[in-house]
């Protein structure tokens, strides 16, 4: 299962948790940032690093500094997380060794938060934005997104 990225200035990838991991050079147990919870993780200020030389290569045109990391879980949850929120984030990608079974493709950790929401599972985008009017305060809910058709469908079933 693949995760979509998107950075500040567009440009979008797509990749995988292993591939993820590897670029973080800073892979370690989850339970070392969010006690009790096995699996590994690794550290998303690492990985956007990573990322961002990986994206760059040197050649210049580098996306704004992020205020707000947007992510999306498979089933429409969605959190929006103020920047500085996010020192001590990580992604989990694997439980012994082994791929997630339960909130794959990554799950996102936020040990010192200000929301409620502890953790996002199956994280499927990770959206990095430059927008400072999305405010201070972490933001999350379910979208359910319906169209103008499913609505009128669904009000002729009833």
């Amino acid at each position: 299962m693949s995760v979509t990225v998107i950075f500040s200035n567009d440009v979008k990838i797509v990749t995988s948790p292993p591939e993820m991991a590897a670029l973080s050079n800073n892979v370690f147990p989850v339970a070392d940032r969010v006690p009790g919870v096995s699996g590994e993780g690794f550290d998303l200020l690492s990985w956007y690093s990573g990322a961002l030389r990986s994206l760059n290569g040197g050649k210049g045109g580098l996306p704004a500094e992020p205020t707000h990391l947007i992510v999306r879980a498979s089933d429409e949850f969605q959190a929006t997380i103020p920047w500085e929120q996010l020192s001590h984030a990580l992604l989990q990608f694997a439980v012994n060794g082994e791929p997630l079974v339960k909130g794959r493709p990554i799950r996102l950790y936020v040990p010192d938060g200000t929301s409620a929401c502890l953790n996002v599972k199956s994280v499927v985008s990770l959206r990095f934005v430059a927008d400072s009017k999305l405010g201070d305060e972490a933001g999350y809910g379910f979208l359910n997104e319906v169209s103008p058709t499913q609505l009128i469908k669904g009000l002729k079933t009833r």
